[in-house]
């Protein structure tokens, strides 16, 4: 798998309109993500711009309900033909299981191929000390975000969503077959904004990491395109193959 088709760049912008700009301004991104500014502000519009030029769509939307909820929202994510869908590790694993069968019959009854799901373990902008003492867990971070991805691999997911910090140990419990989605990827020397847990592209190749999320280094450079084809050498510069997922 080429390391451009590795780089997940968010669509963090508020209507379609400023989306649509951005792509066109990045024509060589081939996988892009939407969160849930611009899904709430514009619906599905942009999904069927993205796949109208073939582009690979990660709908990050964290799911996170009761089963019978993350089933009915899973289910009309799977008719978008979207390649990437989140859901939290947290929901637990009767939700888990509920959404990936319900995202695999929206799809089928679209005609559409099958998304895959992938579960977030612990958002980056959260540190051991925040989920200590504010979400009083007991467990060491990295552990927390280990079981969270060994509860989603149990419940038939895909893969998981991880800070490239944890994903080193993920990638050794869950194996190769296991789907690494990284946040909190940032060049050296970049701002890392609300990230808390970041390694560098190269770092994170070494950690195990299929996917790269990198936003604002690359969309708020001087040149983004020369920045996403910075990031795309320094992961190639690595020569760690990954297969198609």
């Amino acid at each position: 798998m080429r390391a451009a088709d590795r780089v997940i760049v968010p669509l963090d912008v508020a209507d379609v309109e400023g989306a649509i700009a951005l792509i066109n301004r990045l024509p060589q991104v081939t996988f892009w993500k939407v969160g849930l500014e611009l899904f709430v502000s514009s619906g599905p519009a942009i999904l069927r711009q993205l796949k109208a030029q073939d582009k690979q769509i990660f709908l990050d939307l964290k799911f996170h309900d009761i089963p019978q909820t993350m089933a009915g929202a899973c289910r009309a994510a799977g008719r978008y033909g979207v390649d990437l869908v989140t859901v939290h590790a947290s929901a637990g694993k009767a939700a888990l299981i509920a959404a990936q069968t319900a995202a695999a019959a929206g799809a089928a009854a679209a005609g559409q191929q099958t998304p895959k799901l992938v579960a977030v373990t612990l958002l980056t902008s959260i540190e051991a000390r925040s989920l200590a003492f504010e979400l009083k867990v007991p467990l060491e971070l990295s552990d927390y975000a280990l079981q969270m991805a060994l509860l989603a691999q149990e419940s038939g997911l895909a893969g998981a969503v991880c800070s490239p910090q944890e994903a080193a140990q993920v990638r050794r419990f869950c194996g190769d077959d296991f789907c690494l989605v990284c946040p909190g990827v940032r060049p050296a020397g970049s701002d890392r904004g609300d990230q808390r847990r970041t390694l560098t592209p190269g770092q994170a190749v070494r950690a195990g990491a299929d996917y790269f999320v990198i936003g604002r280094p690359i969309t708020t450079a001087a040149d983004p395109a020369a920045a996403f084809e910075q990031i795309c050498q320094d992961i190639e510069s690595e020569n760690i193959p990954v297969r198609e997922r």
